[in-house]
Protein backbone atom coordinates (compact mmCIF):
# COMPACT_ATOMS: atom_id res chain seq x y z
CA UNK A 1 0.00 0.00 0.00
CA UNK A 2 1.59 3.24 -1.18
CA UNK A 3 0.92 6.61 0.41
CA UNK A 4 0.68 8.15 -3.06
CA UNK A 5 0.55 6.98 -6.65
CA UNK A 6 1.32 9.61 -9.29
CA UNK A 7 0.07 8.82 -12.79
CA UNK A 8 2.01 10.70 -15.47
CA UNK A 9 5.64 11.55 -16.21
CA UNK A 10 5.44 15.12 -17.50
CA UNK A 11 6.23 18.36 -15.62
CA UNK A 12 3.24 17.98 -13.27
CA UNK A 13 3.88 14.35 -12.36
CA UNK A 14 7.64 14.71 -11.94
CA UNK A 15 7.34 17.83 -9.77
CA UNK A 16 4.72 16.06 -7.64
CA UNK A 17 7.15 13.17 -7.19
CA UNK A 18 9.90 15.45 -5.87
CA UNK A 19 7.58 17.19 -3.40
CA UNK A 20 6.10 13.89 -2.22
CA UNK A 21 9.56 12.43 -1.70
CA UNK A 22 10.63 15.45 0.33
CA UNK A 23 7.64 14.79 2.59
CA UNK A 24 8.84 11.19 3.01
CA UNK A 25 5.70 9.77 1.40
CA UNK A 26 5.95 6.23 0.09
CA UNK A 27 5.41 7.13 -3.58
CA UNK A 28 5.02 5.26 -6.85
CA UNK A 29 5.24 7.04 -10.21
CA UNK A 30 3.48 5.29 -13.10
CA UNK A 31 4.19 6.51 -16.63
CA UNK A 32 4.60 5.16 -20.14
CA UNK A 33 7.61 7.44 -20.60
CA UNK A 34 9.22 10.53 -19.17
CA UNK A 35 8.66 13.98 -20.60
CA UNK A 36 5.14 14.13 -21.99
CA UNK A 37 4.47 16.85 -24.55
CA UNK A 38 7.79 18.56 -23.82
CA UNK A 39 9.66 15.83 -25.65
CA UNK A 40 8.18 17.31 -28.86
CA UNK A 41 9.07 20.91 -27.98
CA UNK A 42 12.22 22.34 -29.51
CA UNK A 43 12.34 25.84 -28.03
CA UNK A 44 11.29 26.99 -24.55
CA UNK A 45 11.83 30.64 -23.69
CA UNK A 46 9.39 31.17 -20.82
CA UNK A 47 10.41 28.68 -18.12
CA UNK A 48 11.96 30.58 -15.24
CA UNK A 49 15.67 30.00 -14.68
CA UNK A 50 16.39 29.26 -18.34
CA UNK A 51 16.54 31.99 -20.95
CA UNK A 52 16.44 29.25 -23.57
CA UNK A 53 16.22 25.46 -23.30
CA UNK A 54 14.79 22.64 -25.39
CA UNK A 55 11.97 20.43 -24.13
CA UNK A 56 14.04 17.21 -23.96
CA UNK A 57 16.81 19.08 -22.11
CA UNK A 58 14.40 20.45 -19.52
CA UNK A 59 12.74 17.08 -19.01
CA UNK A 60 16.16 15.49 -18.63
CA UNK A 61 16.80 17.84 -15.72
CA UNK A 62 13.39 17.02 -14.21
CA UNK A 63 14.09 13.29 -14.50
CA UNK A 64 17.57 13.65 -13.00
CA UNK A 65 16.13 15.46 -9.99
CA UNK A 66 13.38 12.88 -9.43
CA UNK A 67 15.91 10.04 -9.47
CA UNK A 68 17.80 11.65 -6.59
CA UNK A 69 14.91 10.69 -4.32
CA UNK A 70 13.43 7.39 -3.16
CA UNK A 71 10.56 7.34 -5.64
CA UNK A 72 9.55 3.98 -7.13
CA UNK A 73 9.06 4.23 -10.90
CA UNK A 74 7.21 1.79 -13.15
CA UNK A 75 6.96 2.32 -16.90
CA UNK A 76 3.39 1.15 -17.36
CA UNK A 77 0.23 2.60 -18.87
CA UNK A 78 -2.67 3.03 -16.44
CA UNK A 79 -6.06 1.89 -17.74
CA UNK A 80 -8.26 2.02 -14.66
CA UNK A 81 -8.86 3.48 -11.20
CA UNK A 82 -11.11 1.89 -8.59
CA UNK A 83 -12.19 3.46 -5.30
CA UNK A 84 -12.06 0.82 -2.57
CA UNK A 85 -14.72 0.65 0.16
CA UNK A 86 -12.23 1.87 2.77
CA UNK A 87 -11.43 5.01 0.73
CA UNK A 88 -8.13 3.73 -0.65
CA UNK A 89 -7.52 3.16 -4.34
CA UNK A 90 -6.71 0.40 -6.78
CA UNK A 91 -4.72 1.60 -9.81
CA UNK A 92 -4.79 -0.86 -12.71
CA UNK A 93 -2.24 -1.11 -15.50
CA UNK A 94 -1.90 -3.55 -18.36
CA UNK A 95 0.67 -5.49 -16.32
CA UNK A 96 -0.53 -5.39 -12.72
CA UNK A 97 -2.49 -3.58 -9.97
CA UNK A 98 -1.29 -1.21 -7.26
CA UNK A 99 -2.88 -0.01 -4.01
CA UNK A 100 -2.60 3.53 -2.69
CA UNK A 101 -4.05 5.86 -0.06
CA UNK A 102 -4.01 8.87 -2.42
CA UNK A 103 -3.64 9.42 -6.17
CA UNK A 104 -2.48 12.32 -8.38
CA UNK A 105 -3.72 12.26 -11.98
CA UNK A 106 -1.19 14.04 -14.21
CA UNK A 107 -1.46 12.32 -17.58
CA UNK A 108 -1.65 15.54 -19.62
CA UNK A 109 -2.95 15.75 -23.17
CA UNK A 110 -2.28 14.30 -26.61
CA UNK A 111 -2.52 15.82 -30.12
CA UNK A 112 -6.02 16.18 -31.55
CA UNK A 113 -6.57 14.64 -34.98
CA UNK A 114 -8.14 16.20 -38.08
CA UNK A 115 -10.61 13.34 -38.59
CA UNK A 116 -10.40 13.57 -42.39
CA UNK A 117 -9.84 10.93 -45.11
CA UNK A 118 -6.24 9.76 -45.33
CA UNK A 119 -5.12 10.96 -41.90
CA UNK A 120 -4.99 7.57 -40.19
CA UNK A 121 -3.83 5.74 -43.32
CA UNK A 122 -0.81 8.02 -43.77
CA UNK A 123 0.17 8.48 -40.13
CA UNK A 124 3.87 7.63 -40.06
CA UNK A 125 3.99 7.85 -43.86
CA UNK A 126 3.87 11.61 -44.17
CA UNK A 127 1.34 12.57 -41.50
CA UNK A 128 2.96 13.64 -38.23
CA UNK A 129 2.01 15.32 -34.97
CA UNK A 130 5.53 16.34 -34.00
CA UNK A 131 7.63 18.73 -36.08
CA UNK A 132 10.59 18.37 -33.74
CA UNK A 133 10.55 14.56 -34.05
CA UNK A 134 9.85 14.15 -37.76
CA UNK A 135 10.86 17.45 -39.35
CA UNK A 136 14.36 16.27 -40.39
CA UNK A 137 12.78 13.64 -42.69
CA UNK A 138 11.46 16.45 -44.91
CA UNK A 139 14.71 18.16 -45.80
CA UNK A 140 14.22 20.31 -48.91
CA UNK A 141 10.65 19.04 -49.38
CA UNK A 142 7.21 20.67 -49.28
CA UNK A 143 5.06 20.29 -46.17
CA UNK A 144 1.81 21.62 -44.74
CA UNK A 145 1.18 22.62 -41.13
CA UNK A 146 -2.45 22.62 -40.01
CA UNK A 147 -3.45 25.04 -37.24
CA UNK A 148 -3.37 28.66 -36.18
CA UNK A 149 -2.16 28.58 -32.58
CA UNK A 150 1.26 28.78 -30.96
CA UNK A 151 2.19 25.17 -31.67
CA UNK A 152 1.25 25.44 -35.36
CA UNK A 153 3.16 28.67 -35.99
CA UNK A 154 6.14 27.38 -34.03
CA UNK A 155 6.09 24.15 -36.07
CA UNK A 156 5.93 26.15 -39.32
CA UNK A 157 8.91 28.23 -38.20
CA UNK A 158 10.90 25.14 -37.28
CA UNK A 159 10.07 23.42 -40.56
CA UNK A 160 10.89 26.54 -42.61
CA UNK A 161 14.55 25.91 -41.78
CA UNK A 162 14.33 22.36 -43.16
CA UNK A 163 11.71 22.19 -45.92
CA UNK A 164 11.84 24.32 -49.08
CA UNK A 165 8.13 25.24 -48.78
CA UNK A 166 5.80 25.31 -45.78
CA UNK A 167 2.07 25.85 -46.24
CA UNK A 168 0.41 27.08 -43.04
CA UNK A 169 -3.29 26.20 -43.23
CA UNK A 170 -5.38 28.22 -40.76
CA UNK A 171 -9.05 27.37 -40.39
CA UNK A 172 -10.12 30.70 -38.87
CA UNK A 173 -9.74 34.09 -40.51
CA UNK A 174 -7.09 35.01 -37.93
CA UNK A 175 -4.32 33.47 -35.83
CA UNK A 176 -4.67 32.65 -32.14
CA UNK A 177 -0.89 32.50 -31.66
CA UNK A 178 1.02 34.94 -29.48
CA UNK A 179 2.26 38.13 -31.21
CA UNK A 180 5.92 37.38 -30.42
CA UNK A 181 5.75 34.08 -32.35
CA UNK A 182 3.92 35.69 -35.26
CA UNK A 183 6.63 38.34 -35.47
CA UNK A 184 9.27 35.64 -35.83
CA UNK A 185 7.24 34.00 -38.59
CA UNK A 186 7.32 37.17 -40.68
CA UNK A 187 11.07 36.70 -41.15
CA UNK A 188 10.63 33.33 -42.91
CA UNK A 189 10.30 33.73 -46.69
CA UNK A 190 9.21 30.17 -47.49
CA UNK A 191 6.05 30.03 -45.34
CA UNK A 192 2.91 30.37 -47.48
CA UNK A 193 -0.12 31.33 -45.39
CA UNK A 194 -3.48 29.82 -46.30
CA UNK A 195 -5.84 31.65 -43.94
CA UNK A 196 -9.52 30.76 -43.91
CA UNK A 197 -9.08 27.21 -45.22
CA UNK A 198 -9.97 23.83 -43.74
CA UNK A 199 -8.48 20.45 -44.58
CA UNK A 200 -10.62 18.07 -46.64
CA UNK A 201 -8.41 15.03 -47.24
CA UNK A 202 -4.87 13.67 -47.49
CA UNK A 203 -3.94 11.59 -50.53
CA UNK A 204 -1.07 9.61 -52.02
CA UNK A 205 0.07 6.12 -52.90
CA UNK A 206 2.66 4.70 -50.50
CA UNK A 207 3.29 8.09 -48.88
CA UNK A 208 1.60 11.50 -48.74
CA UNK A 209 1.53 13.32 -52.08
CA UNK A 210 -1.08 16.04 -51.61
CA UNK A 211 -3.61 17.58 -49.28
CA UNK A 212 -6.94 19.03 -50.41
CA UNK A 213 -8.06 22.19 -48.64
CA UNK A 214 -11.30 24.15 -48.95
CA UNK A 215 -11.71 27.91 -48.73
CA UNK A 216 -14.43 28.37 -46.14
CA UNK A 217 -16.05 31.49 -47.59
CA UNK A 218 -16.28 30.29 -51.22
CA UNK A 219 -16.18 26.51 -50.85
CA UNK A 220 -13.47 26.34 -53.51
CA UNK A 221 -11.21 23.27 -53.29
CA UNK A 222 -7.46 23.47 -53.78
CA UNK A 223 -4.80 20.75 -53.95
CA UNK A 224 -1.39 21.37 -52.42
CA UNK A 225 1.42 19.12 -53.64
CA UNK A 226 3.30 18.18 -50.48
CA UNK A 227 5.38 15.42 -48.94
CA UNK A 228 4.24 15.78 -45.35
CA UNK A 229 1.41 17.07 -43.15
CA UNK A 230 2.00 18.26 -39.59
CA UNK A 231 -1.20 18.40 -37.53
CA UNK A 232 -1.12 21.12 -34.86
CA UNK A 233 -4.77 21.83 -34.00
CA UNK A 234 -4.64 21.46 -30.26
CA UNK A 235 -4.74 18.73 -27.68
CA UNK A 236 -7.24 16.48 -25.92
CA UNK A 237 -6.93 15.12 -22.35
CA UNK A 238 -5.67 11.64 -21.56
CA UNK A 239 -8.55 11.10 -19.17
CA UNK A 240 -10.40 8.06 -20.52
CA UNK A 241 -9.20 5.78 -17.73
CA UNK A 242 -11.16 7.81 -15.12
CA UNK A 243 -14.08 8.86 -17.34
CA UNK A 244 -16.78 7.24 -15.22
CA UNK A 245 -15.22 8.16 -11.89
CA UNK A 246 -13.83 11.70 -11.81
CA UNK A 247 -15.97 14.73 -12.66
CA UNK A 248 -15.05 16.31 -16.02
CA UNK A 249 -16.05 19.31 -18.09
CA UNK A 250 -17.34 19.06 -21.67
CA UNK A 251 -13.74 18.97 -22.97
CA UNK A 252 -13.04 15.87 -20.83
CA UNK A 253 -10.69 17.87 -18.58
CA UNK A 254 -10.73 16.94 -14.89
CA UNK A 255 -12.45 19.52 -12.72
CA UNK A 256 -10.42 20.59 -9.69
CA UNK A 257 -10.67 23.24 -6.99
CA UNK A 258 -7.94 25.64 -5.87
CA UNK A 259 -6.38 22.83 -3.80
CA UNK A 260 -6.11 20.45 -6.79
CA UNK A 261 -8.91 18.27 -5.37
CA UNK A 262 -11.24 16.34 -7.65
CA UNK A 263 -14.73 15.26 -6.60
CA UNK A 264 -13.24 12.13 -5.00
CA UNK A 265 -11.55 12.59 -1.59
CA UNK A 266 -7.92 11.56 -1.89
CA UNK A 267 -7.76 11.98 -5.67
CA UNK A 268 -5.96 15.05 -7.00
CA UNK A 269 -5.21 16.25 -10.53
CA UNK A 270 -2.45 18.45 -11.91
CA UNK A 271 -1.27 19.94 -15.18
CA UNK A 272 -2.86 19.96 -18.61
CA UNK A 273 -5.40 17.25 -17.75
CA UNK A 274 -7.23 19.69 -15.47
CA UNK A 275 -9.74 22.42 -16.31
CA UNK A 276 -7.22 25.16 -15.48
CA UNK A 277 -7.42 28.07 -17.95
CA UNK A 278 -3.83 28.01 -19.24
CA UNK A 279 -1.62 25.13 -20.29
CA UNK A 280 1.95 26.11 -19.53
CA UNK A 281 4.98 24.20 -18.27
CA UNK A 282 5.43 26.39 -15.22
CA UNK A 283 1.73 26.06 -14.33
CA UNK A 284 1.85 22.27 -14.68
CA UNK A 285 4.91 22.09 -12.44
CA UNK A 286 3.23 24.34 -9.87
CA UNK A 287 0.10 22.20 -10.03
CA UNK A 288 2.19 19.10 -9.36
CA UNK A 289 3.83 20.65 -6.31
CA UNK A 290 0.48 21.79 -4.93
CA UNK A 291 -1.20 18.43 -5.53
CA UNK A 292 1.55 16.57 -3.68
CA UNK A 293 1.36 18.93 -0.72
CA UNK A 294 -2.42 18.59 -0.61
CA UNK A 295 -2.18 14.78 -0.72
CA UNK A 296 0.28 14.91 2.19
CA UNK A 297 -2.06 17.21 4.13
CA UNK A 298 -5.00 14.87 3.40
CA UNK A 299 -3.15 11.85 4.84
CA UNK A 300 -1.90 13.83 7.80
CA UNK A 301 -5.39 14.83 8.89
CA UNK A 302 -7.01 11.51 7.98
CA UNK A 303 -4.55 9.45 9.99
Amino acid sequence: MYDLIIIGGGPAGLTAAVYAARKKMNTLLLTKEFGGQLMWTKEIENYMGYQFISGPELMGKFEEQVKRFAVAIQYEEVNGLIVNQDGTFLVKTEETEYQSKTVILATGKRPRGLDIPGEKEFTGRGVSYCATCDGPFFDNKAVAVIGGGNSAVQAALELSKIAHTVYLVVRNDHYIADPIILEKMKVATNIIEKIGYESEGIYGNEVVEKITIREITTGELQDLAIDGVFVEIGLEPNSEYVEDIVRMNKRKELMVDCRSRTNIPGVYAAGDITDGPDKQIVIAAGDGAKAALMAYDYLLHKE
